[in-house]
């Protein structure tokens, strides 16, 4: 081997041991940079202990979760959105991993309601800005009616119900469609098969079978921790419908968001509020299902921080 072709084969082991030590550093770097989970605080809510999340300063926006998750699933925004907001987030009754103080019997909408109003009360605050995604959605628009000088502006990707139906046909619509989506949900729950009823809804409300297991484990976790609250919230009483007159009513401003792929009964519910609110700002996210927020917490983001900004 000629002396060039030495000095060639050193440069190479050189290059490439500074190609491994910079992959090694950024490596590291993004372990450090990770997110830690917050510490959690307590909160007496109307009889009962909720845990939360507050970090940062500045106006305050409360991210209200869904079903079958916790305070955890907003994790991935929190730090970005404590960088410029103060961010809070809480476990809804019933919800996250601690006891409960009861059988579940007081699981209702009502409750949630109340118990939303309560702790934004709690947090002397003032008003604050609202997020709500699915069994949120119309939590966060009644304690908005009930309470405006609590919110400041409300953000709601696709209600999971609570939204008034006038039109027979999308009426029918919504419902064959919601027997697709929750109709295996509820035998699964008939059965006592709190994983497979877990397994259902999620494969349901995003229209597409296998979502559930190909879900990172760390998600499928805290799907499975909250499991437990399908029962009690499949047999929770209903509660009236907000009307088309009393969303009518929203001063403040109010963002309706839907997934451009979501199924039919999300769609509906969301395109059907956004119509009845007035100077609503009406978002479409391409490409995305039920699950937007989990799936693509960045561009979430950056749409709740472009609502945020037109204020």
């Amino acid at each position: 081997m000629s002396s060039h072709s030495n000095t060639s084969a050193v440069v190479l082991r050189i290059k490439l041991c500074q190609w491994l030590l910079a992959a090694c550093a950024f490596v590291l770097a993004g372990c450090q940079g990770m997110p830690q989970a917050p510490t959690l605080k307590q909160m007496d809510v109307n009889g009962v202990s909720l845990a939360y999340v507050d970090q940062g300063s500045g106006v305050p926006i409360v991210f209200v979760h869904p079903a079958l998750v916790d305070h955890r699933v907003w994790y991935s925004m929190g730090e970005s959105f404590a960088k410029t907001h103060r961010f809070i987030a809480f476990d809804q009754r019933y919800f996250g991993t601690a006891a409960w103080p009861d059988k579940g019997e007081r699981f209702s909408k009502e409750t949630q309601i109340n118990d939303l109003a309560t702790f934004i009360r709690g947090l002397n605050a003032g008003p604050v800005h609202l997020v709500g995604w699915s069994m949120s959605g119309d939590t966060v628009l009644t304690v908005a009616l009930r309470n405006p000088e609590l919110v400041r502006s409300a953000f709601v990707y696709e209600p999971g119900g609570g939204i008034e139906i006038a039109d027979a046909a999308a009426a029918k619509q919504l419902g064959d469609d919601a027997g697709a989506t929750f109709g295996p949900v509820a035998a699964a729950i008939k059965s006592g098969d709190q994983a497979a009823a877990a397994k259902a809804l999620i494969d349901g409300v995003e229209n597409k079978p296998g979502s559930f297991d190909a879900a990172p484990q760390t998600v499928r976790s805290l799907w499975l921790d909250n499991a437990r609250t399908l029962a009690p919230m499949f047999s929770s009483p209903a509660s009236p419908p907000l009307s088309c007159q009393q969303l009518a009513q929203l001063k403040m401003p109010v963002a309706m968001a839907r997934g451009a792929l979501t199924r039919p009964y999300f769609g509906i519910l969301a395109e059907t509020a956004g119509r009845c609110i007035p100077n609503v700002r009406v978002i479409v996210a391409p490409q995305a299902r039920h699950l937007w927020p989990t799936d693509d917490p960045r561009s979430f983001e950056v749409a709740l921080r472009t609502f945020l900004a037109s204020q």
